[in-house]
């Protein structure tokens, strides 16, 4: 699909993350804000990361972007 039209690297994120595929979910999450995607201003409340929270890697993208990575 990505060779006729732009696909979001935050809903690949969030795919991966349907599947349980932290190590993916965190690769495309740091592709999203390569590409600056606009959805990661939702990313602190999104509940589908809640599994990533505690995971130093999420803590740090959170900071990144400027967001507090504490809890909701």
């Amino acid at each position: 699909m990505s060779a006729i039209q732009y696909v979001s690297p935050y809903l690949m994120a969030v795919i991966e993350m349907g599947l349980g595929n932290k190590d993916q979910t965190l690769k495309w999450l740091n592709q999203a804000y390569s590409a600056r995607s606009v959805n990661l201003v939702y990313l602190k409340v999104e509940p589908i990361f809640d599994g990533l929270r505690s995971d130093p890697r999420f803590a740090e993208l959170l900071r990144r972007i400027g967001l507090p990575p504490d809890s909701r």
